[in-house]
């Protein structure tokens, strides 16, 4: 507290679109921002060159503390109060009160192309986006460029990002359009309702005369529109190219399945809690609820050999107990609780099927992995069936991404090559669901070579 350090990292092989955010319990409602990779010097997009690049940062706001928020909903293990407002660049828009005046404006020029880059920095709700009279065209998702296809709408989970390709329209039209988003929640807890606001404003009238121009609206999807969702997602493809391959495993190593879902943990005695049966809310991997260590710092105690006490490598590769994940829930909510990591050999082909399950309602969560990209070879609705389904896999073209959105009352297969030495978080992006457990971690071997090894920590790392 009260220090800086400075990180020195090296891009490799990457360009596109990510973002940087804080990772201790909600400090990253607002502590967040783009990163953005261009192309080497001398190359180019597989795309027309846009006439500008703009980012946009999807976030939410709070009229109280967000720590406040989620450590009262911790303590009384009921759900945490909603936000007040989202916000488009931190601006909150024309449609909440008294926000006219914090309204982004992206002012634009006719005939003309703009890659806009979106990112989606909200807590806890997946959204839908859309700009009135206007088509987007997807180039990019999660920093890794695609077969480009055109839409109204597009949906982002929390932690995807999507680089669009927006065309201008051939003259100055007498309008001005609104951008909005609007949440996309399947879920049965509450969340905001509202709608955040941005205008796409054409630059060749003089003010006074832009605020007379009549507002067109965009129609985005009803808040539960799941198919949607599941259409939209199906289209996303990699390039696939000589120069941009896609290097699906073709054979796997390691098999896991796991569930991802709600649960509930007991109330402590003398307290009263507002969860499930007067239990507390909580959120589980294959019914693991993952307990932070307290002491020390699970790279840490892993580069030194010194695990003993601070977690253990016993994290299931399947549920222990098999049931009808999304059909009638059991009458059993409670869940685990550890602080216990998956072991993976160096060079080793993962293939990782992600289960939602119907306890405490189905819903979409984007889980996000550290530390690797991965391609999403298959997704369906309902329970997954391993006998059926792995036949219908896309292994020649799947969209490559780090974050993924395990569709509501269904399931996701992907596949990734564990060539990164180290212990990586994965994590549901939705903070809440983080704050109740929904996470587990993965502990990469380093392989034979020098270059395959775990580095050790800077000489001036900051020791927790």
């Amino acid at each position: 507290m009260g220090q800086a350090y400075t990180y020195n990292f090296t891009i490799t092989g990457q360009r596109g679109t990510l973002f940087w955010h804080a990772h201790i319990s909600w400090l990253r409602s607002t502590i967040y921002g783009p990163i953005i990779i261009l192309p080497r010097r001398n190359e180019t997009y597989p795309f027309g060159r846009p006439y500008k690049e703009v980012p946009i940062i999807f976030g939410e706001w709070w009229n109280v503390d967000p720590e406040a928020v989620i450590n009262q909903a911790l303590q009384t293990g009921g759900g945490p109060n909603v936000s007040d407002a989202y916000t488009i660049n931190g601006l909150p828009g024309l449609l909440y009160n008294c926000s006219s005046k914090d309204t982004f404006k992206l002012k634009v020029k006719p005939r003309r192309t703009y890659l806009l880059r979106l990112i989606n920095a909200a807590m806890n709700v997946v959204l839908f986006f859309g700009i009135a009279n206007h088509t987007l065209t997807v180039v990019e998702v999660d920093a890794v460029y695609i077969k480009p296809f055109v839409v109204d709408t597009l949906v982002i989970s929390p932690g995807q990002t999507t680089n669009v390709l927006l065309n201008t329209k051939p003259f100055s039209p007498n309008a001005n359009f609104l951008m909005l988003a609007s949440p996309y929640v399947t879920g049965m807890g509450t969340f905001d309702h509202s709608t955040v606001a941005a205008i796409l404003q054409y630059q060749n009238y003089p003010s006074p005369h832009i605020k007379s121009l009549p507002l067109h609206k965009p129609t985005l999807p009803l808040f539960n529109s799941t198919l949607f969702v599941s259409n939209f997602t199906r289209k996303l493809r990699s390039l696939a190219s000589s120069k941009f391959p896609a290097n699906v495993p073709q054979t796997v190593d390691k098999h896991f399945f796991f569930t991802i879902g709600l649960g509930s943990s007991p109330c402590p005695n003398n307290m009263t809690c507002q969860g499930p049966n007067g239990s507390k809310l909580a959120a589980s991997v294959n019914n693991v609820s993952f307990a932070l260590p307290t002491t020390t710092a699970m790279l840490q105690s892993h580069f030194s050999g010194r695990s003993y006490g601070v977690y253990s490598t016993d994290f299931p590769a399947y549920p222990a107990f098999p049931f009808n994940y999304t059909g009638t829930p059991p009458n059993n909510t409670a869940v685990g609780n550890g602080t216990k990591a998956a072991v993976l050999r160096f060079n080793a082909s993962v293939e990782l099927v992600m289960q939602d399950t119907d306890i405490l309602g189905a819903e979409s969560h984007p889980l996000h992995l550290h530390g690797f990209n991965f391609f999403v070879v298959g997704e369906g609705s309902g329970n997954f069936d391993p006998n059926c389904d792995p036949g219908k896999f896309n292994l020649v073209d799947p969209v490559e991404r780090n974050t993924v959105g395990i569709p509501s009352g269904g399931w996701v297969a992907v596949r990734f090559l564990a060539d990164n030495p180290g212990v990586w978080l994965m994590h549901c992006h939705f903070e809440v669901h983080t704050s109740w457990g929904l996470r587990m971690a993965w502990i990469v071997l380093d392989g034979p070579l020098p270059n395959q090894k775990l580095p050790p920590p800077p000489s001036d790392l900051p020791m927790c």
